[in-house]
């Protein structure tokens, strides 16, 4: 196809803006897609943002309607999330973009106006439903499951045919909104079911021809058969298992690609990315913590730059492109921006006023232990395609750029931190060579000139981090050098992705015993050792590792765990010297990120001692099953 063409094709009704056609400074390939792949942006903020005076532009400069210059840019689909009822009782909203019914049916209008299909993302709560919260609706508390999902079936309906009103085209609708074993206060899939099954009547009942998803988060978990299974267990009317994926979070493309061409090989699905994005600076601009940033916890497979969004959004476009029934991707709240300028207080009001920041006070009432603790503004205004001014980015021409390519000559972009690690009793040595990071997201290995530092101090302050900071093709190269006692233990953070030199022996039926990448779940570094078993009694295994030729002194082994579900539990971290335990120390799990570590000291070994460390996980399990992560094992000299 011609690329006037092409670009044509992109959106329904408005044409391209001949500024997106191109690009001087963004790099994007290109990857073959049909002409109806979706591309979507889900805005449900938008109306409470430019009710809090926020103006969004067009590629010109001008003021300009932010759905117009979204159909302009390559956007082929809306995505608005609804909730049943997220006012308290004085009518005052609880934020988020006061997403009710009204409102959708607000954004449907201009969706409409500039020929952009609507995906319509029912939550089935008062406010947010995620993994971690799936709160039953206000007004269906006390009732049953019966009686639950004959509302659910009635509000689905009622809302559909509100919102068609408008004329809009509404290609998708969402019965529920990650849904990982949990909807509408529900645990049980047979109740699960029956509220999904319910949503799902109601939409064929008023729009036939529109495609009917369900939702998931967490590919990275491997969950998604079972999830599937279920539905295909209580026949499930639908046609698209959606999933959330943030690279930050959510695992490999890779595994991602796997999870969803298992679901169509398996049960004939079309599949799709319903939730993406990343960030294309590291700082706030709304005086309002973020999700990600250079302080966070995450995975970062792209530097926090403009070009770095770009290559993001690509790669997972690419991705979704090539599975088998893969039909689109959607870009989450790319207009979530600061709703002023000046001071938090100020934006506080706006926030609060208007609903423009992720929650409000008010919403205390039906989600007191997160909302009405945490309220403020948006966590992901570094994420968006506009600037804090509204300005569309670069990166947002990549909806339109990725159909035919915009291949510019390749120039570094960041520069990748170096993290290195040096006994205290050897000479600090920096490389003489840092990771450029390329338009491209390929890296080239470039010369770095550090600062100044001093090695005496550093050797004397004991055991420490430092940060050193050079320069490298004109850009700050940053170093985070630790001063540590020697470890005898290899890949004792699990950093080389694989075993190595530990080895497991399971002593019972562990499920999951393998290395994981997944920084939010790691003690330090990116990697470390996950297990998790379902079943009662099944996870019971040890992990260790054999030191050879130690010298003849005295020594400390620790090692760091954490975990849930456990029931009763034989958690022990131990010591074998010539195959004999000769000390052990105990050590639990009792929650997500509560980490416990484990120190056994005065380990005294003689000349040709064989040495094991290792520890010992034993669990009854209780809940959904145990589950945990084991992280940096040291050992050193006892001093």
């Amino acid at each position: 196809m011609h690329a006037d063409h092409l670009f044509a094709a992109c959106s329904n009704k408005t044409k391209i803006d001949p500024a997106v056609q191109s690009s001087e400074t963004l790099y994007v390939r290109k990857v073959e897609l049909p002409e109806d792949f979706i591309m979507g942006a889900d805005i449900s903020s938008v109306i409470a943002l430019e009710n809090a005076g926020v103006k969004f532009c067009g590629w010109d400069g001008n003021e300009q309607d932010l759905f117009k210059t979204l159909a302009e840019s390559g956007v082929n689909y809306i995505r608005v999330r609804v909730w049943n009822d997220p006012f308290d009782e004085e009518g005052n909203g609880f934020g988020g973009g006061n997403n009710d019914v009204e409102t959708a049916v607000l954004i449907a209008q201009r969706a409409k106006k500039y020929g952009l299909k609507l995906l319509v993302d029912f939550h089935y709560s008062d406010f947010w439903a995620d993994p971690g919260k799936q709160m039953v609706p206000r007004a269906w508390k006390d009732m049953d499951v019966d009686t639950k999902a004959e509302a659910l079936y009635q509000y689905t309906k009622d809302s559909l045919q509100k919102i068609r009103k408008t004329g809009v085209t509404i290609g998708m609708v969402q019965i529920g909104n990650e849904t990982n074993a949990r909807l509408c206060g529900e645990t049980i899939w047979s109740n699960i079911l029956k509220l999904m099954k319910a949503g799902s009547k109601a939409v064929r009942e008023v729009i036939p021809k529109a495609r009917i998803a369900v939702h998931f988060a967490n590919p990275e978990s491997g969950a998604y058969e079972t999830y599937a299974s279920k539905l295909k267990y209580y026949d499930l009317d639908y046609d698209v298992f959606a999933s959330s994926y943030y690279p930050y979070w959510h695992g490999t493309l890779d595994a991602l690609k796997h999870e969803l061409d298992n679901i169509t090989d398996k049960y004939e699905k079309e599949v799709m990315v319903v939730e993406t994005s990343y960030a294309y600076r590291p700082d706030d601009t709304d005086f309002f913590g973020n999700t990600i940033s250079d302080a966070s916890a995450v995975t970062k497979n792209y530097p926090y730059t403009v070009q770095g969004q770009a290559n993001s959004l690509v790669d997972v476009i690419d991705t979704v492109s090539q599975m088998k029934k893969g039909i689109g991707v959607c870009y989450w709240e790319p207009a979530w921006i600061t709703v002023g300028h000046n001071s938090y207080e100020e934006n506080k009001v706006l926030w609060e006023k208007y609903g423009a920041g992720w929650a409000s006070s008010y919403a205390a009432v039906y989600d007191k232990a997160d909302a009405g603790r945490y309220h403020g503004g948006s966590a992901v205004d570094n994420q968006a395609l506009f600037d804090e001014n509204g300005h569309p980015l670069e990166s947002l021409k990549t909806f339109a750029l990725v159909r035919t390519g915009n291949i510019i000559p390749l120039k570094a972009v960041a520069i990748k931190d170096v993290a290195i690690s040096c006994d205290l009793n050897e000479e600090i040595v920096l490389p003489e060579t840092v990771s450029a990071i390329m338009s491209d997201n390929s890296h080239q290995q470039v010369p770095v000139k550090w600062e100044e530092y001093d090695s005496k101090m550093m050797h004397e302050n004991g055991v420490k981090q430092y940060v050193i900071h050079g320069e490298a093709e004109g850009m700050q190269a940053t170093c985070y050098l630790s001063m540590i006692k020697f470890n005898f233990l290899k890949n004792y953070s699990f950093e080389d992705g694989e075993l190595g030199n530990w080895k497991v022996t399971d002593n019972g039926k562990t499920e999951q015993a393998y290395i994981e990448k997944k920084a939010t779940d790691s003690l330090s570094g990116e990697y470390h050792f996950h297990f998790w078993s379902a079943a009662a009694n099944s996870v019971n295994f040890d992990l260790e590792q054999d030191l050879d030729d130690l010298k003849e002194g005295t020594y400390r082994y620790q090692i760091s765990i954490m975990g849930g579900d456990g029931g009763n539990t034989s958690i022990y971290s131990y010591v074998k010297i010539n195959g004999e335990i000769v000390k052990t120390e105990p050590s639990r799990i009792t929650s997500y990120n509560e980490w416990n570590t484990a120190v056994i000291n005065g380990i005294s070994v003689s000349s040709g001692d064989k040495v094991t460390a290792g520890i010992h996980v034993e669990c009854s399990g209780a809940g959904s099953g145990a589950w945990g992560k084991i992280d940096d094992a040291l050992f050193n000299y006892d001093d």
